[in-house]
């Protein structure tokens, strides 16, 4: 299938696809006249892509997956690297868990009809 094609079984935009195969993630033979042509596979494979990339896995972390995948093989090493990609984003959800109480503080400061607001009860809310 063309590019064009593939962008439409999928929801992901041709360019994003032009970038998946730039970093290595998907593959496409080339016709005589340069245009891309996908297996009927690479529907999956862009599912999986977006999936990850959803996970907020990086380009790079993706491309060291995708042959354990590939090879319907689970090594220690994925399951290491997929273990350190969750531990990332649990340290991402408590840093802005942080974030949101400081901004709460904040807001229920500045509702307080006693509040003015004042730069300094909000640099000692935010530190």
């Amino acid at each position: 299938m063309r590019i064009g094609e593939l962008a439409t079984q999928t929801g992901v935009s041709v360019r994003a696809l032009r970038y998946y195969e730039e970093q290595g993630l998907l593959a496409a033979e080339r016709s005589g006249g340069g245009q891309r042509h996908y297996p009927d596979t690479a529907v999956d494979r862009v599912h999986l892509i977006q999936m990850l990339y959803a996970a907020n896995l990086s380009s790079r972390t993706i491309l060291d997956l995708l042959p354990c995948v590939d090879a319907n093989v689970n090594t220690p090493e994925s399951r290491a690297m997929l273990r350190a990609e969750r531990d990332r984003i649990d340290q991402q959800i408590a840093q802005l868990r942080q974030a949101r109480d400081r901004l709460d503080a904040v807001i229920t400061l500045s509702e307080s009809p006693a509040s003015g607001c004042t730069r300094a009860e909000v640099d000692a809310l935010v530190s």
